[in-house]
């Protein structure tokens, strides 16, 4: 646990010096006010010119053994179509790639390994209803 609060206190403090435009990635409280380095209040914003408009919220959630392990990322609201396999994990993907690539997935969905099955179908079957 120690390695991983070490690793996240250095992503929020890199997270802080230098993110992407629109996004937002910060610590959540506990009830006490004390910041929860292993829970993150995400949000990506959708891209132009696609259905994907205004921010897509997200929590992750970290686990003891972070970063051997990815974190759950757990959208807030709305369909997901991506895949939260480890079989592709690095240790040393940052916050930040996490979230760039959640956000190449919503643009581009993997219908071959969704992780929403239902929301896939729709996808497939009818687009026009998906982006709605």
């Amino acid at each position: 646990s120690g390695i991983a609060l070490s690793r996240l206190a250095q992503e929020r403090k890199a997270w802080r010096k230098d993110h992407s435009f629109g996004f937002v990635a910060v610590p959540a409280k506990n009830p006490d006010g004390a910041m929860n380095l292993k829970n993150w209040e995400c949000a990506i914003p959708g891209k132009k010119g696609t259905p994907w408009k205004g921010l897509f919220k997200l929590r992750m959630l970290f686990k003891d053994d972070y970063p051997s392990s990815p974190p759950k990322c757990k959208f807030l609201q709305g369909p997901a179509v991506f895949s939260e396999e480890d079989k592709d994990w690095r240790p040393a993907t940052t916050i930040k790639q996490i979230l760039l690539g959640i956000q190449e997935l919503l643009n581009e969905p993997n219908i071959q390994d969704p992780a929403q099955a239902e929301a896939c179908t729709i996808y497939c079957q009818n687009r026009v209803e998906y982006e709605k």
